[in-house]
Parts: structure tokens; sequence; C-alpha cells
């Protein structure tokens, strides 16, 4: 069963300018979510999807540069367009998709999900956080009686996607439309792993992580 795994980049981000390229320990951010992949058995090809060949200079050697249209760069594009050109250039059964923004994300965890999709069990995963206490919003409490407050253990999690990977069967996207499909696996990570650098308080808080952890 031929999988791929691909990261989308873009050179000019906003809200973190340059920020995969931006130093973060030994290497620059970008250069983490391959190596997790590169360690992740039954992946046959990984690729970075990117307009800018200068970012070969930022990751390992063994990675596949596949240029892609610079308009996709542009701020109004949707995730959803870049995977769909992607797909339409690579062939392959089942796509890993990664984001160079989850930089801690270990190799173990993206095998697990991989391995219930490869063994048949489910047709999709993706990588969130569980969370398990007292949830509101504007219309009151969503998950939990005040009148009757719960141990915390007791109440029912819920899981909130992380950008670290989607993992899908190529008909989950191509004839479902999306990146989950109907049988996900739900890949758990811990608060470390789960770090996603949108802002540059995130992207200081990872430099945290990285000298504590000594990378």
């Amino acid at each position: 069963m031929k999988t791929v795994a691909f990261v989308p980049i873009k050179m000019n981000s906003q809200r973190v300018p340059h920020k995969n390229i931006l130093p973060l320990g030994k290497h620059s951010l970008a250069w983490y979510i391959f190596d997790a992949l590169n360690k992740v058995k039954g992946i046959d090809e990984i690729f970075v999807y990117c307009s800018d060949e200068a970012i070969k200079e930022y990751i390992p050697d063994n990675v596949t540069f596949l240029k892609r249209d610079p308009y996709l760069d542009g701020n109004e594009v949707k995730g959803f367009e870049i995977y769909e050109r992607f797909i339409r250039e690579v062939d392959a059964e089942v796509y890993v998709l990664s984001h160079a923004t989850s930089p801690f994300v270990s190799s173990q965890s993206i095998q697990t999900a991989l391995d219930h999709i490869l063994s048949g069990e489910n047709d999709s995963a993706f990588s969130a956080k569980k969370i398990q206490t007292f949830l509101w919003d504007h219309s009151g409490p969503l998950n939990y009686d005040p009148n009757d407050v719960p141990r915390t253990q007791d109440l029912s999690p819920v899981f909130a996607e992380v950008g670290a990977f989607y993992m899908f069967r190529k008909e989950v996207f191509t004839e479902m439309r999306r990146r989950i499909g109907k049988n996900p696996f739900i890949q758990v990570l811990d608060d470390i792993e789960g770090v996603d650098i949108d802002e540059p308080a995130e992207f200081e808080f990872a430099r945290m992580i990285a000298e504590f952890k000594n990378i």
C-alpha cells in the first residue's frame, strides 16, 4: 500500500515572519517534522510542498522537494485546495499530511496512527489533545449540570484537533472531500507534542521547551 507523507510550507508566513525556517534549537522549525516522519515505518516517500526551492536548505536531504504554484501561497487560499493540488500530482493509497508548526510530535505517535490505517482498522487518523474538564459556551455549560457537579474524571472527554498530522486513504479525500473519514483513529498527544506554533508567543514557548529538552 503506497503511502506518502507531505508537508505544505510557505515561506511568507504572516503572523510569525519566516517562521518555518527560523532556528529552533540546533535546526530550523521545519526540520523537526521531517525528522519525525523519517523514523516512521511504512512511509514510502516524504515530500515538502513549497513554491521556493530555498526550503531545501532547512530540511533533511532525503526529503523530496515538489514545487507548488506560488498562487497557493496566497493568504486567502484554504488548506483544502493545497491538499487537493498535491494529491493530483502525487498518487498514493494513503496520505500523511503533516505541518511544520508542530515540532515536538513524536515519530511513535505518527507510527501508531499510521498502523491503524495500514491494518485496515480505520480509514483515517488525526492528532488531538484530550480535554476532560468543565466546558462552557455563551449559552451555558456544555458537559455537566451545575446543580450536580461530577468529578472531572467522570466527564466524557472531548478532543481538539491538532495540526501535527492528518492521515487518510485516498478515497476519503477524493470521494468524501475531506481529510477525516467516517471511522477515524484519534491519536492523543501530550501537552508538549501538541504544541502548535501560529503566534509569536507560541514560538517563544517552543524555544523554551527546546532549551529545556536540550534539543
